[in-house]
């Protein structure tokens, strides 16, 4: 029986959560999510953790955070004033926002503290220093390489 390997493209079922079993993502009630092995549009992890599958096989999957949204990196806090933020933003600790990024065109950013005139964020990944936990299940190899 064909085993997905790097290069193929394939269906899955899956559901993610954390080390603390939160749940934050999982496709059973949609579309399975199709994706080529290898292409890195996922978490890399994740990815090169499907291959060796066959149809209708399930799998746990652990991805650390350095093969999943990166380390915390401390470098990646910025402050920022007040007035450089549009008027129209309600600041809180917490909120998250979607701030012009000269090479991305915009970048997620939480706000970890206000302070006077200055707002200080975090353009860490959500999800970065997080293990990761896929329960996975191979529903289709659509192309192979």
């Amino acid at each position: 029986m064909k085993q997905a390997d790097i290069g193929d493209t394939v269906k899955i079922h899956y559901q993610c959560k954390l080390e603390n079993r939160l749940v934050f993502d999982c496709t059973k009630d949609r579309e399975p999510f199709e994706i080529l092995i290898g292409s890195s549009k996922s978490v890399v992890g994740f990815e090169m953790g499907l291959t060796g599958m066959s149809i209708g096989d399930k799998r746990t999957i652990t991805v650390s955070p350095e093969d999943g949204f990166g380390l915390r990196d401390e470098k990646l806090f910025e402050i920022i004033k007040k007035g450089n933020l549009p008027d129209n933003i309600k600041l809180a600790v917490g909120k998250q926002l979607m701030i012009p990024h000269p090479d991305s065109g915009f970048i997620r950013a939480t706000i970890v503290e206000i302070k006077g005139d200055t707002v200080k964020v975090d353009l860490n990944h959500p999800l970065a220093g997080y293990k990761l936990i896929f329960e996975a299940e191979l529903l289709e190899i659509v192309e192979a390489s």
